[in-house]
């Protein structure tokens, strides 16, 4: 079932990609993504663990996010608890799957300290927040959620000093992925 959603998107997104190919073709002739971020694309798309969103969105930059939140970043392993499936830890040599109920709904806790849902809120802005501000907590940490004040306006515990060298276009994409996929709460 998942194989066949995949499929279809990455289906969905060839398809776009021909029907647009007007605005992105090189002198060339050939269709080209910013940043030769094709291939990415594709496997950001192809590894997806939860059906996405793409109405109003650029499937580009969705398919880039879903690559950086999926395949870099390692996101799900703090943003979903528990980060895999009855069946599906990899740590226990088990085939990898995905929470994906609760894919990144945040419940994770780390001492003092909880992660949170970086799913879109009922306004469709990823963790409540808006581009701008997700822009400025990845590339200074700052907290507008002020969760735990005692500590200061800064998160203590997301990696935002090694996430903060990112370029705006992959910022972007992460955002944009993060925007299409389905809002879920916190696990058990």
């Amino acid at each position: 079932m998942k194989n066949m959603r995949n499929l279809l998107l990455l289906v969905a997104f060839t398809l776009l990609l021909l029907l647009s190919g007007a605005a992105l073709l090189t002198p060339g002739g050939r269709a080209q993504l910013p940043y030769g971020d094709e291939s990415r694309v594709q496997q950001g798309f192809a590894i997806a663990p939860v059906p996405l969103n793409l109405d109003g969105k650029n499937p580009a930059l969705v398919g880039l996010g879903s690559y950086f939140v999926n395949a870099v970043g390692g996101c799900n392993d703090c943003h979903t608890s528990p980060s895999y499936a009855l069946g599906g830890n990899p740590f226990l040599g088990q085939p990898k799957k995905v929470n994906a109920a609760h894919y990144l709904a945040g419940g994770q806790t780390f001492g003092p300290f909880t992660s949170r849902s970086i799913t879109p809120d009922a306004n469709g802005l990823p963790a409540g927040l808006t581009f701008a501000q997700f822009e400025t907590t990845m590339r200074t940490g700052f907290d507008f959620h002020h969760a735990h004040p005692q500590f200061g306006p800064l998160l203590q515990v997301m990696p935002w000093p090694t996430y903060q060298s990112m370029t705006d276009h992959e910022l972007q994409a992460i955002y944009e992925y993060l925007s299409a996929v389905p809002r879920a709460e916190p696990g058990p």
